[in-house]
């Protein structure tokens, strides 16, 4: 499993705006993607402008799917006037443990 960690910074004023643009995306995600296994989005407890997205997929080619899909051309549409410039930053990794 392939683990992709997204942590970025909302423009002020454009909280809701974005919110509505990742749940969108990250439902599309779980529901149209057979490769993500998992697609959680948090709010830094002390910034609510502060997100992280953890997202679980079967191997890089899901991840590779995940990125050509209609819905994250949208995404990233949206992200491109709502999340600060420069923010973002993605970390791709193999998971190792999971506990549920």
């Amino acid at each position: 499993m392939i683990a992709l960690t997204v942590s970025l910074q909302v423009v002020p004023g454009c909280r809701d705006e974005f919110l509505k643009a990742i749940e969108e995306n990250a439902e599309r995600s779980f529901t149209d993607e057979p490769g993500c296994q998992y697609f959680d989005v948090v709010c830094d407890l002390a910034d609510d402008h502060h997100f992280v997205f953890h997202e679980i997929y079967e191997d890089e080619a899901a991840v590779e799917a995940h990125r050509a899909a209609p819905h994250f051309k949208v995404w990233r549409e949206a992200a491109a006037k709502y999340v600060v410039p420069g923010s973002q930053v993605n970390t791709l990794s193999r998971r190792l443990f999971h506990h549920s």
